[in-house]
């Protein structure tokens, strides 16, 4: 990607790669979701999902292949938005390690850069995700509580105001920029012990490194190069992220007044309650999930920035 980039043609591009994204991914992050947050099975009773593939089979088979997408509206709504500031905010992470234009910046700087980018898409990213969890939740054989994005939002505003749609933003916040600069772990506290290294950083990262590789002496990358890099991205970013990204779940998808101390008490309740390895749950539909939707989205990246470099060049 460009070092001097169109904040304009950042946006499109970056909204454009964000859509392609999940309409290819959902589906599996519905399974994901479901995954995370099924109830712990009592003493000899069966778990409600055995897996990825039983997963899928029950909700297609009770909900129709609709059920895999259900809450797609509010991250769809959102993701232009999300994925522009993200891919826009991973430019200005770089420029401000520049001391000349156009400087090569080492792994750990693009780490730094794409870090960076995570801080502006929690305020867009946060209330999104809270919907779609609570949406994917709800099962065919019981009367659903939301109707849909704006319905679930009406109520969640209802219910605990603007602070209740927010619900879970520290760990939104946790899975994409924690432990990313030292005054960034002063201010978060405790919450850093939970991830070692940013998503949102090793998500570029692994983009530049691999399409670095890839890319040919005449500097013109190929589609193959661009799905191979955006989809190691992808299992890059949620290697790091995931074990945030179920404490996310667990917290945006509870009654309110559950976890009154936050995501602190998630995590203390999920390691008594299951262990480490809940830490993991959902990880099949995640990692099928990554390599397709993130391919997906540098593809559309790629392929819209040059669209928009050939018909405006001067923009």
């Amino acid at each position: 990607m460009s070092d001097t980039v169109s904040p304009i043609k950042y946006f499109l591009s970056g909204g454009f790669g964000g859509v392609c994204t999940v309409i290819a991914g959902h589906p599996l992050d519905t399974i994901k979701v479901r995954l995370q947050t099924m109830p712990v099975p009592g003493p000899n009773a069966l778990p409600l999902y055995t897996g990825t593939w039983d997963c899928a089979k029950k909700t297609i088979t009770k909900e129709g292949i609709r059920g895999l997408y259900k809450g797609m509206g509010a991250p769809l709504s959102g993701v232009a938005p999300i994925f522009a500031i993200s891919f826009f905010g991973y430019s200005v992470g770089k420029k401000l390690q520049q001391r000349v234009p156009d400087e090569k910046l080492t792994p750990l700087q693009l780490f730094y850069a794409g870090a960076f980018s995570g801080i502006f898409t929690t305020i867009i990213m946060a209330p999104g995700e809270r919907i779609k969890c609570l949406l994917q939740i709800q099962h065919a054989d019981a009367k659903p509580k939301y109707s849909g994005p704006l319905d679930c939002a009406k109520q969640l505003y209802r219910e605990g105001g603007i602070r209740s749609i927010y619900k879970g933003t520290c760990a939104t916040l946790l899975r994409g920029i924690i432990h990313t600069f030292p005054l960034m772990q002063r201010q978060v506290g405790i919450l850093l012990d939970l991830t070692d290294i940013p998503a949102s950083g090793m998500y570029f990262l692994t983009y530049e490194y691999i399409k670095e590789r890839f890319t040919p002496e005449d500097g013109k990358l190929s589609l193959l190069a661009t799905i191979t890099a955006g989809g190691f991205a992808g299992i890059a970013n949620w290697l790091v992220g995931m074990p945030p990204d179920i404490l996310k779940s667990r917290l945006q998808t509870a009654p309110e007044g559950t976890y009154k101390q936050g995501i602190r008490e998630v995590f203390v309740k999920l390691m008594k309650n299951e262990g480490p390895m809940a830490l993991y749950k959902g990880v099949v539909p995640v990692m099928l999930r990554a390599f397709p939707a993130n391919a997906a989205c540098f593809m559309g990246f790629e392929i819209c920035m040059k669209f928009l470099n050939w018909i405006a060049p001067n923009l």
